[in-house]
């Protein structure tokens, strides 16, 4: 049986509290990479720090959303740091998807759907008139077309997304015991099949070892 897999998000600017969160999440149980938020990566030491990483899988989590070229140009500046992941806004557009997956190198480009914290009520203050399920189907076909490597879709989309694309599905909104912090669109991890699961405060704060080990157990 494949071993599951989890991004921790790293979402702090403190150097030293990041080295904490590797040191104790080390273990065989779980394939663990790391995601790096825009609170990192526009911290004074961050892009400093990415780039000594060695042997770790890197997710940097930007969300890039902007012209075609401001796209291609911020793709180009990170390819020095040898990520592995990197979002990019479905909303963008299919010409920047394309753009950039082009240019992206040996990166794989994640594209973002609704974002967790979202629900249908919020779809409807934006703007979109579509339901959340049909609007994350339709973006995912776009990213189909683009030839992206991975979606982000909350856990109620992972099997519309599953129906669609077969690249790999990484899922934030991962509940831990009772709490699930600022996301909408939540569900326990146990019950999420995803290729990975994205989980931040509930294995960050308190006993990081602890709090591994408690999921390794609830994935099991």
């Amino acid at each position: 049986m494949n071993k599951k897999k989890i991004f921790i998000a790293c979402d702090t600017t403190n150097i030293n509290r990041v080295k904490k969160i590797i040191n104790n999440s080390q273990t065989n149980k779980i394939e663990i990479g790391y995601k790096f938020g825009l609170e990192f990566m526009n911290s004074k030491k961050g892009r400093s720090f990415i780039s000594t990483l060695k042997n770790k899988i890197v997710f940097i989590d930007l969300k890039l959303n902007d012209t075609v070229n401001t796209m291609l140009s911020a793709v180009k500046a990170l390819r020095d740091l040898k990520i592995n992941y990197l979002t990019v806004h479905l909303s963008s557009g299919l010409k920047a998807l394309k753009a950039v997956k082009k240019v992206s190198g040996k990166i794989k480009i994640i594209g973002v759907t609704v974002l967790t914290s979202l629900n249908q009520t919020d779809l409807k203050l934006i703007g979109f008139n579509r339901s959340v399920n049909n609007l994350v189907a339709h973006q995912t076909k776009l990213a189909n077309k683009a030839s992206l490597d991975a979606i982000v879709c909350s856990p109620y989309e992972v099997n519309i997304v599953r129906k669609i694309f077969k690249g790999e599905i990484i899922t934030p909104g991962i509940q831990l015991g009772k709490k699930n912090y600022d996301q909408k669109r939540s569900m326990k991890a146990k019950k999420v099949n995803s290729d990975w699961l994205v989980i931040g405060r509930a294995i960050t704060r308190g006993n990081i070892k602890k709090n591994i080990q408690n999921l390794a157990k609830e994935l099991s």
